[in-house]
């Protein structure tokens, strides 16, 4: 299937997709400090720049993009039509440098909190309060699940 738009509208649409300060991150960043909890930024000095750090709880959380990162299952994720060998090996690096990430950050000590867009955003996003309060569980040790999604509702 042939792209809709030409090659420089493409072009230029893809390129104004950022990888940090996305609106999911910024969602969480102000539901974390509204519940009194401080962070760091994209630290260089861990593995994958975690989107944010409380160095306090030795958490780092990684807000995923559902469609960036290949979450199976989700509405928001569909692998598209047109060129899928190139989508299909891109998502499949992502999740295996996600996996990496994850596993070189718990060698260190750190321990990880996965926030999917889906349950941001979308048809089926949860309440902030939920997610505030699961958020708040697992920096005090409450909650196991290492990830928020609105599939693990």
């Amino acid at each position: 299937m042939a792209d809709i738009v030409d090659k420089e509208t493409r072009s230029r649409m893809m390129s104004g997709i950022r990888g940090k300060d996305t609106k999911p991150e910024i969602v969480v960043r102000k539901l974390l400090h509204s519940e009194g909890f401080r962070f760091r930024l994209h630290r260089k000095d861990l593995p994958g720049r975690p989107d944010i750090v409380l160095p306090k709880y030795r958490t780092a959380i990684l807000v995923h993009g559902c469609f960036w990162h290949g979450h199976d299952d989700c509405h928001l994720f569909r692998l598209p039509r047109s060129r899928t060998a190139f989508w299909q090996e891109k998502i499949a690096g992502n999740q295996a440098r996600d996996r990496k990430n994850i596993l070189l950050l718990h060698d260190l000590g750190w321990r990880t909190l996965e926030i999917w867009e889906c349950a941001l955003k979308g048809k089926l996003k949860l309440e902030t309060g939920p997610i505030a309060e699961r958020i708040c569980a697992f920096l005090e040790g409450r909650e196991r699940a290492d990830e928020i999604s609105s599939k693990n509702r």
